[in-house]
């Protein structure tokens, strides 16, 4: 159960992460592109690791791409960030050591599915995971002038801790846009809704979902729990669009 839950998450946020994107303007598009950055060698991914703070200020927004989004950290200085990520293992231990250690794939959809997060601080290394690292890169997205990159981080390190999660209205983007902006939001929650509120208004979906009605009370036969649906649901989005 736990297997299918995880594989259909994983298809969730690949089918959210190509419609966001296909949205995107063409220069947020080319700012933003999840496949820009390719994948560096161990030996590399070190390296560039290992010059990265001295590029980097306090306060500066760092953003990197995973496998299926784009995670978004806080560099405090002296090689940490501050990120906040799903995470179950906080709720089944107290285990301070074990918790600290670099967040695994299946704690991390644990903790998406749990709604559980935390915001904690992991050196350059390990919020990159051998990814390339953008600068600032929301500046050129974001209406709001970045604050003093003292005040940024002082933001960061206050609300380090555990933290409740959710995909569109507390992920790791509204982190670091209060800290950053003053004003938490997510440009791929803002992207994902309009993407939503266009579907809902195609006048296509009110038929293929009168279809879909059709269909399964052909199939498993009328009754209230086939029937109601059929009629409820293209009639909510007929009102809708």
């Amino acid at each position: 159960m736990l297997d299918s839950l995880t594989f259909l998450l994983e298809r969730l946020f690949l089918l959210a992460h190509i419609k966001l994107f296909s949205l995107l303007p063409p220069q947020l598009a080319r700012s933003c592109d999840r496949e820009d950055p390719l994948p560096q060698p161990p030996a590399a991914a070190a390296a560039s690791a290992a010059a990265a703070p001295h590029r980097f200020q306090r306060g500066d927004l760092l953003e990197v791409p995973r496998t299926l989004f784009t995670h978004f950290g806080i560099y405090l200085g002296d090689n940490r960030v501050a990120h906040l990520i799903p995470d179950i293992l906080p709720v089944l231990s107290s285990d301070s050591r074990q918790i600290q250690q670099m967040v695994t794939n299946s704690r991390l959809l644990l903790g998406v599915l749990s709604k559980r997060a935390s915001i904690r601080v992991d050196s350059v290394e390990d919020f990159a995971y051998g990814a390339g690292i953008l600068l600032n890169a929301m500046d050129r997205a974001v209406p709001h002038s970045p604050l003093p990159g003292e005040e940024v981080a002082r933001r960061a390190e206050r609300l380090v801790g555990g933290v409740s999660y959710s995909l569109l209205w507390n992920n790791c983007e509204h982190f670091v846009t209060y800290c950053r902006y003053g004003a938490a939001q997510s440009l791929q929650t803002d992207q994902f809704c309009e993407w939503l509120k266009s579907l809902i208004r195609d006048q296509r979906c009110v038929v293929l979902t009168g279809l879909l009605g059709l269909l399964s009370m052909a199939c498993l036969g009328v009754s209230a729990g086939t029937a109601l649906p059929s009629a409820l649901i293209p009639f909510t989005l007929w009102m809708a669009s």
